[in-house]
């Protein structure tokens, strides 16, 4: 009898984990609001877009914004939890955050994993160089090292137009974007490439961006792909915030200018 009661008790406990586990797993508005919490993951070393402040501690940039205004919409308090391009998707699968505002790219590929809004930004990818190195072109980068970020799509993207072109070059993946520009200051790399709106965040007098462009890229906010209803009020925000001038207003603040075409 005492091994049917312990027993019983083990099965009670594993049917309220995963119906737990099951109510996380669709976080619809109202959970949040019962919650009084909106849990987004952001980048915090992506100056104009996440960005935590080493003084202050405190984010800015259009992500956070945008994340913040999403938050005050649903009457909740706002908590970010930083992310990298390697670790945005698997904090998301795990339910530690409820969506991810974090120069998320909108592909075909990740759509079947995901959940995607309409785009909020619109950029195109680059590369920062060292003045010093006379790189005017990607023909110039043949043979020399660029350095992309971890879980990011650049790498293929880079890959892809040598293929078309038949130039053949170099990778080096580092975990995260100061990573990035302090090899390419230390010239461990001898291009630093990602979208332009995060290079611009890391330019000196010593360093430039290339007027080359290549495959524009769509930022959209992204959760589980099970968590249909937080995607769809979440995507009539954006919306309505393109259409009545509140995302243009974030642009501005952070001199941002969404791109419309790309030279490749």
């Amino acid at each position: 009898m005492r091994q049917y009661k312990i027993l019983s008790s083990i099965f009670l406990a594993f049917m309220s984990l995963s119906l737990n586990h099951a109510v996380l797993a669709d976080t619809t508005p109202s959970d949040i609001q019962k919650r009084g919490e909106l849990i987004v993951g952001v980048k915090q070393d992506v100056p104009n877009f996440g960005y935590k402040s080493p003084e202050t501690g405190k984010y800015s940039g259009l992500e956070t914004d945008l994340a913040k205004l999403i938050a005050n919409e649903l009457g909740v308090k706002i908590t970010y939890t930083p992310v990298t391009a390697q670790t945005r998707g698997p904090l998301l699968d795990n339910e530690q955050v409820d969506m991810d505002i974090a120069t998320f790219t909108i592909t075909e590929e990740r759509k079947k994993l995901y959940n995607f809004t309409t785009p909020y930004y619109t950029d195109a990818s680059g590369f920062l160089v060292n003045k010093s190195a006379n790189i005017d072109d990607i023909e110039d980068l043949v043979g020399l090292t660029i350095g992309v970020a971890q879980g990011s799509i650049t790498e293929t993207l880079i890959k892809e137009i040598g293929k078309e072109k038949g130039l053949q070059f170099k990778f080096v993946e580092l975990g995260s974007y100061p990573e990035l520009i302090t090899s390419l200051h230390a010239h461990r790399i001898d291009a630093f490439s990602v979208d332009k709106s995060i290079l611009s965040g890391y330019t000196s007098k010593k360093t430039e961006i290339l007027d080359y462009s290549f495959k524009t890229a769509d930022y959209g906010v992204v959760t589980k792909k099970s968590n249909t209803q937080l995607n769809q009020y979440v995507d009539e925000l954006i919306n309505k915030w393109k259409n009545d001038g509140t995302l243009q207003k974030l642009y501005d603040k952070y001199n941002l200018k969404p791109s419309t075409s790309t030279t490749d």
